[in-house]
């Protein structure tokens, strides 16, 4: 047994009554809890100090459906976001105060050479298994990061980065189907008529 994420998106019609147009289930995320802290502030990653839509609660106009799937007793940290939100999220706004303690981003070269950020990593023993500034903590990255700290390894150069929601959530991730569906409905019922309930349990 473990933790998921449920919920529903819905869409308001124009009498101002919300229906749910698909379940959250049917898009398959999966239990990949990065996403879970960066959007909701669930799962306690200490290097996401500000998520996006955390616990708001479950929307008062909530659609029968969702008001009747998501009171159980093991139910928590619900929360909504509309489109017109996700719309206007800077993806690339830092999410922390500082440099991330769990993460590290690898650079690699493109075809001129030049070092160019490819992924972004929990940190791991095969950050320092090359030549560099630091020494980490078994599977941790180190507590403090020299100023200008990176290590060579494989061809990538690891270094320290300031998470943001697009390091966790890229653009070719899982959730673009959830945004798409989002994004379609929109185009008829508006953006802030569309929004997407979930919590977890």
């Amino acid at each position: 047994m473990g933790i998921d994420i449920d919920g529903a998106i819905e869409t308001c019609e124009a009498d101002g009554v919300w229906d749910v147009e698909f379940d959250l289930l049917d898009f398959a995320l999966g239990r990949y809890r990065e996403p879970w802290d960066v959007l909701f502030g669930y799962w306690g990653n200490p290097d996401v100090k500000r998520p996006l839509f955390a616990e708001r609660g479950l929307p008062d106009n909530a659609s029968e459906s969702v008001r009747e799937t998501g009171n159980e007793d093991y139910q928590r940290n619900h929360t909504y976001v509309t489109w017109a939100e996700i719309a206007a999220v800077d993806w690339d706004a830092p999410i922390s105060d500082g440099l991330a303690w769990n993460w590290v981003g690898e650079w690699r070269p493109d075809a001129t050479g030049r070092l160019v950020l490819h992924d972004v990593c929990g940190a791991s023993p095969v950050a320092y298994q090359g030549e560099g500034e630091f020494e980490g903590h078994g599977m941790l990255a180190p507590r403090e990061w020299p100023p200008g700290a990176e290590v060579r390894h494989g061809g990538s150069v690891y270094r320290p980065v300031v998470l943001t929601p697009r390091m966790v959530m890229p653009d070719d991730g899982r959730w673009d189907r959830v945004w798409d569906a989002m994004r379609e409905l929109a185009v008829r019922y508006g953006a802030e008529n569309v929004r997407l309930v979930c919590w977890f349990g």
